[in-house]
């Protein structure tokens, strides 16, 4: 990556252009100090240069290694938008985000890096927002460790956000509401958490879209990220999910949970322009809405 100093930077250490200007996190740079090159009009230096109006900065990043599970799997990636810095796509239920013990050769990651490898990008694979492996929907993906840095600290500060739709069984008593209530993990369980007393602070916040007759649909925006936050909340209330065992929902309408990342908000690593982006609701869930109307 490389820029042209403006005025308004003239002076500066190239660490303090990195760091404050450029958002450069400190293991980013640390890395870059490393494994990579600083060229200032083309001659290599340090951190301590100068930088001055009209000089070109070129920061040449270290190569990307990948790890011994993301071998490349050739199957179906939905982009629903890309450029060089990132992409997001729609994962399908039944396919994990990154591999695992329980997921180790088809995962949203084998897929991209396969897809990586056609387009000759020679990155590894960096997920910023994840989702479980039967939520359906959009999942955001930095291309890069630069980009990765900046948006990981976007999310940290709350400026990524995700809206979901949500199937969840019976009637809500309010149109809209929150639920602030805390989330830990369930003893006994690696896997299941709920609502307890010395949980994580959770808050979901939610409106009511339509009503069906035995379950009704919901926009979902979460002001905390906890692990099956919007699955143990709305359980908490009376109202699982559809199709989520786990927590309480019945599977008679659709096999697993009806719940769909619909719509991201973020703003772009390089440029800062806020970008949205938006991701249908898949055929399963489609068709248990179809069928449910039919129902009416």
């Amino acid at each position: 990556m490389e820029w042209i100093i403006e005025k308004s930077h003239d002076g500066m250490l190239v660490r303090e252009y990195l760091r404050t200007v450029k958002r450069f996190s400190r293991s980013t740079l640390v890395s870059v100090k490393k494994d990579g090159d600083i060229l200032l009009n083309e001659e290599s230096v340090t951190v301590r240069a100068c930088v001055h109006q009209g000089d070109c900065l070129r920061i040449v990043f270290a190569k990307e290694e990948r790890g011994s599970h993301l071998r490349p799997v050739a199957k179906p990636l939905t982009i629903l938008y890309e450029d060089d810095e990132l992409l997001v796509v729609h994962k399908p239920a039944g396919l994990a985000t990154i591999p695992s013990i329980h997921h180790l050769e088809d995962t949203l990651a084998n897929r991209v890096i396969a897809y990586y490898d056609k387009k000759g990008i020679p990155f590894t694979y960096h997920v910023v927002t994840r989702l479980d492996v039967d939520t359906s929907g959009i999942v955001l993906i930095a291309k890069h460790r630069f980009a990765h840095s900046i948006m990981a600290n976007d999310q940290l500060r709350g400026e990524v956000n995700r809206t979901y739709i949500a199937f969840v069984e019976g009637t809500l008593k309010e149109h809209q509401g929150t639920i602030q209530a805390p989330i830990g993990r369930k003893e006994g369980s690696i896997i299941q958490r709920e609502v307890r007393e010395d949980g994580k602070r959770a808050i979901t916040h939610y409106e009511v879209l339509e009503q069906y007759l035995n379950f009704c649909a919901v926009r979902v925006k979460l002001e905390t990220g906890r692990t099956h936050q919007i699955r143990v909340h709305f359980s908490s209330i009376g109202s699982p999910l559809i199709g989520d065992d786990l927590y309480g929902g019945n599977k008679t309408l659709i096999q697993r949970q009806a719940l769909h990342c619909s719509h991201i908000q973020f703003p772009h690593p390089i440029t800062r322009q806020v970008m949205q982006v938006k991701s249908e609701l898949p055929q399963d869930i489609r068709k248990m809405m179809q069928h449910a109307k039919g129902l009416c």
